[in-house]
């Protein structure tokens, strides 16, 4: 039965050599280095019926491989996908222990354009009384792929051993495996339509006119019909199905994180000052330069006596070379002590422990403002990262738990009132080596004596922005925040009944009226990646309030 599983889930893969290995010779290595994570499971797709691959997760797309991986393809871009969710089911083709354990990921998304050329042959051919396509279970090749001649493997052999397993070799062509062909996963392979006559004494002339007449009629309907689909904003669907046969499987949560951190980043990156952040160097710098530059920033920012001014602008300086260098990131991971000074210094400001250099409330308060901000482009795009997860998950999430309670904190009551979770508390809620999860994020949370006002200025935010009736567009930052906010108090309701009872007994009603997906779309851009997500957040909230 699909299901999330428990609240903790090993948060990186088991590597397997093999795998890795062809990734590192058929990917670039801005790619290689990009794959989040890959799992092995049972694909389902409009050409794909029951057959066991890899799928590998970078942050743009989702690939597939076959298993012994082959060759690797691009099944599904993150700029197209409408829905990514679980299905609560018991798959008919898998054994009875396998289907209890079965996680059922069903992708939803919009097929590249040659799908429009396809659908409109298909029509033609089927009009014309062609003989229909071979079922995906009796057709040779399942994916179609130019120069590539592959086998899928029946559900039930996927549990047989890599030696017992006959795929036809690929062919080798001047393609590399890391770019694939155009007609990617999702695309049927269909007939072109029947040539006419090679010369006119084949046939009569009467007919080889009539011929050409019906062609360009064809042709003239097929484009009256993409404009008439094009105007009336019409979009084919089409699913993607994965099926992970494992109760540990984290497939689904990094699938919602990359789709999540992807219309984010397009998003923002809509924001020609943001755009300006983010651009890289024209002067390409080595990995070796990188690391050289971090150790030295590193090292001016770990000094004793250093000012609030002058860490001001060391951190400014980290968090702008952040945003253009995910090396850099990966380099803040795996040197603990800047990440470890970083929280120091954020609750030592808030907390109002003592006066860093003699500054001023009001410039300490600016420094914790930069740090969580640093922090925050420090966390994006490494999830898988090792030494991340090490340092995260060490004494049982003390760290995590450290930083969520500065960040809730509210500098103006902080001198009465710090925030803390006993260590029984904390250990009753953690599982050592494990991926932590919203429920436990909002169980160290719970005694926070700040929770309830934050989650309160959280909802009040949201309905001030959507029941403005002025019908103001918000810039892209402004989408990005209200999407978070809405992922924040679905959150609240999903997982935890002391959130969720305070948010209906205070805000059901004007959520009734106010919030609403029609108000949703008024204030986004169509044209915005995380428009449709952000509607879609709302309309669950909108439910979940009004069916508590």
């Amino acid at each position: 039965m699909a299901r999330s599983g428990s609240e903790f889930l090993p948060l990186l893969p088991r590597r397997n050599a093999r795998l890795d290995s062809f990734l590192k010779r058929n990917t670039e290595r801005a790619l290689y280095e990009r794959i989040r994570t890959y799992e092995p499971c049972v694909v389902v797709s409009d050409v794909i019926n029951k057959v066991y691959m890899y799928a590998v997760l970078s942050d743009e797309r989702v690939y597939l491989t076959e298993y012994p991986p082959r060759a690797l393809t691009a099944a599904v871009s993150f700029g197209r996908v409408r829905d990514i969710e679980l299905v609560n089911d018991l798959p008919d083709f898998l054994s009875t222990k396998d289907r209890e354990r079965c996680q059922h990921i069903r992708i939803t998304y919009v097929p590249e354009n040659p799908a429009d050329k396809g659908r409109d042959w298909l029509q033609r051919e089927k009009k014309a009384g062609l003989p229909p396509v071979a079922p995906p279970s009796r057709r040779a090749s399942h994916c179609p792929i130019k120069a590539h001649d592959l086998k899928g493997y029946p559900a039930d052999s996927w549990r047989r051993e890599e030696e017992e397993e006959q795929l036809q070799p690929a062919l080798k062509t001047g393609r590399s495996a890391s770019c694939p062909d155009p007609e990617t996963l999702g695309l049927r392979r269909l007939r072109h339509p029947p040539d006419s006559p090679s010369s006119p004494s084949e046939g009569s002339l009467e007919t080889a006119e009539s011929g050409q007449v019906s062609g360009r009629i064809g042709s003239m309907l097929t484009r009256l019909l993409r404009r008439e689909r094009a105007n009336a904003g019409e979009e084919r669907e089409a699913e993607l199905h994965l099926y992970a046969v494992s109760q540990t499987s984290t497939l689904y949560l990094h699938l919602q994180s990359s789709w999540s951190s992807f219309v984010t980043r397009s998003t923002l990156l809509l924001d020609p000052r943001h755009r300006r952040r983010c651009a890289a160097s024209p002067d390409a710098i080595s990995a070796e330069r990188t690391a050289h530059l971090f150790s030295q920033l590193s090292s001016e920012l770990l000094q004793d006596g250093l000012g609030v001014e002058n860490l001001y602008l060391l951190l400014q300086e980290l968090r702008t070379a952040a945003h253009r260098s995910v090396t850099l990131r990966r380099l803040f991971w795996r040197s603990s002590e800047v990440f470890l000074f970083l929280v120091q210094t954020l609750e030592e400001c808030l907390h109002g422990c003592r006066r860093l250099g003699g500054g001023s409330a009001a410039d300490q308060l600016l420094l914790s403002s930069l740090i969580v901000q640093t922090l925050a482009v420090m966390f994006r795009e490494t999830e898988v990262e090792a030494a991340r997860s090490s340092l995260l998950l060490a004494k049982r999430g003390a760290l995590i738990s450290r930083l969520l309670l500065a960040v809730l904190c509210d500098p103006d009551g902080a001198k009465h009132s710090r925030g803390s979770v006993p260590d029984s508390e904390s250990s009753r809620c953690f599982h050592g080596n494990s991926f932590v999860s919203v429920s436990w994020m909002l169980k160290v949370l719970q005694p926070h004596p700040h929770l309830l006002p934050f989650i309160r200025h959280q909802a009040q935010q949201l309905l001030q922005v959507l029941s403005d009736q002025n019908r103001s567009i918000l810039s892209p930052g402004q989408a990005v925040l209200l999407f978070q906010r809405c992922r924040l108090l679905l959150a609240c309701l999903q997982y935890s009944n002391q959130l969720g009872q305070h948010l209906q007994s205070h805000f059901r009603e004007e959520f009734r009226y106010a919030v609403t997906p029609s108000s949703a779309e008024e204030k986004l851009q169509p044209h915005y990646p995380i428009c449709r997500p952000t509607v879609r957040l709302v309309q669950c909230i909108v439910t979940l309030l009004q069916h508590r």
